[in-house]
């Protein structure tokens, strides 16, 4: 209150003394001032400054309810919390090194009032142990920044992609973009990339990683794909990416179950199997080798006819798309869905093992047309819809300055570093 008249005083001064402007400025200082010391730290939504705050990291054997017991918070309200906000908060699955914060009562006791625990740079859960036990989610304020970026492959995708400073999740995104368009396995030396999307930033300065791509142009084999982000509301299928003809990049199946894998043995019905002493036993699936617990994703929509464990397959999980086609996947470490479950292309349904009858970890991909186990990579698959013909006259509008835009992007330049490159200037 005090603080209250003393600004009151301070501005009357101000306006009565409109003749004396050193006194202005005096005046001016000392509101700036009184507002400066005024500002409450805020984050995270609470003042801080209310608590005694205590800042760190969860560490090997910690347990959210020792922390609460060190903390003096009643067994009472963490049981609680365990049992009515585990689908918000399970307290088993704090993870080490996740950053937390516990804002403590102002007096002797420092009690824990409220808890918070980041999920991760953006996402954060408050457990408010004030009166009664709640728990909600929350994200802190993120601002987005466009970036364009280019490159010329000379050995893989992802080399070209860090050589620019790029976020390597953009390896990622640009492998999911042309995912049914472009064999990443089998990219050549010239090919070429633009990409526009956007970078977070969380406080303006710290950041959160990459966004979504916008937009990206691939040149494979000197063939060029556009793909443009794009959202219709009437069809209400989220995003997907079409090329400038408006036809959409998706085919019905990924090409692969793994990202960034190897073949390692292809499809082959008078293939000879060590394991079986170099008998000749048709191998009717895709064998792709990568580390163990890599993840596998679900080739196409469908729905899980089997997920279990049986003889050479090991561990395994067989998918129905349609009354057409169905696909398998063995020797998988674990699996990540249940008998029964519908998945999504792209949802990881196991991870990378080495059960059953196999020499190394990877994954046997098998594939079913009608009925009959058919080689993949020979397959026609079928395409996804264009885009409506009623909805094309908005998407072109839509991408006509987005393509200028790419269109625009010039490739990093080649450094010269030969004596070769300096002879052959003009």
């Amino acid at each position: 209150m005090n603080k209250f008249w003393g600004v009151l005083f301070l501005t009357s001064i101000f306006f009565s003394c409109k003749e004396n402007s050193a006194t202005k400025v005096e005046v001016t200082n000392a509101l700036a001032s009184i507002a400066t010391i005024e500002k409450p730290k805020v984050k995270f939504g609470f003042n801080l400054d209310e608590f005694t705050v205590e800042q760190d990291t969860v560490k090997n054997g910690d347990s959210f309810g020792e922390l609460m017991l060190k903390n003096k918070v009643d067994y009472p309200k963490i049981a609680k919390l365990s049992e009515e906000f585990k689908d918000t908060f399970d307290v088993r699955k704090i993870r080490v090194g996740k950053p937390y914060m516990i804002l403590k009562s102002k007096d002797t006791a420092e009690t824990a009032q409220v808890f918070i625990y980041e999920n991760d740079r953006i996402n954060y859960t408050v457990v408010d142990l004030r009166d009664s036990v709640s728990a909600y989610t929350d994200k802190k304020e993120v601002k987005y920044v466009e970036r364009e970026a280019s490159g010329v492959i000379e050995t893989s995708l992802s080399e070209a992609i860090l050589a620019q400073g790029i976020d390597y999740n953009v390896t990622n995104n640009l492998s999911e973009v042309y995912a049914w368009t472009i064999d990443f396995f089998r990219l050549q030396k010239g090919d070429k990339f633009k990409v526009i999307y956007k970078e977070k930033y969380i406080n303006d300065s710290i950041y959160a990683g990459a966004g979504p791509i916008e937009a990206a142009y691939f040149e494979h084999n000197g063939r060029p794909i556009y793909a443009f982000a794009y959202e219709s509301d009437s069809l209400k299928v989220g995003v997907d990416y079409y090329d400038e003809a408006a036809n959409n990049l998706r085919r019905t199946f990924l090409r692969a179950p793994v990202q960034f894998s190897r073949i390692s043995s292809r499809y082959n019905l008078k293939r000879r199997i060590r394991y079986y002493g170099n008998k000749i036993r048709p191998h009717k699936g895709t064998d792709y080798a990568a580390p163990r617990g890599t993840p596998i994703m679900a080739t196409a929509d469908g729905t899980v006819v089997e997920s279990t464990r049986r003889g050479g397959n090991g561990k395994y999980v067989k998918i129905r798309h349609n009354a057409t086609y169905s696909t398998q996947y063995l020797h998988m470490k674990n699996q990540n869905v249940k008998k029964g479950q519908y998945v999504r292309q792209g949802d990881v349904i196991g991870w990378i093992g080495m059960t059953g009858n196999t020499s190394g970890p990877h994954v046997c991909y098998r594939f079913w047309k009608n009925g009959r186990q058919v080689d993949p990579l020979r397959e026609d698959l079928p395409k996804a819809e264009p885009l409506s013909e009623s909805l094309q006259p908005a998407y072109f509008a839509h991408i006509t300055p987005i393509k200028d835009q790419l269109d625009c992007i010039l490739y990093p330049e080649k450094p010269i570093d030969t004596e070769e490159d300096l002879v052959s200037l003009p």
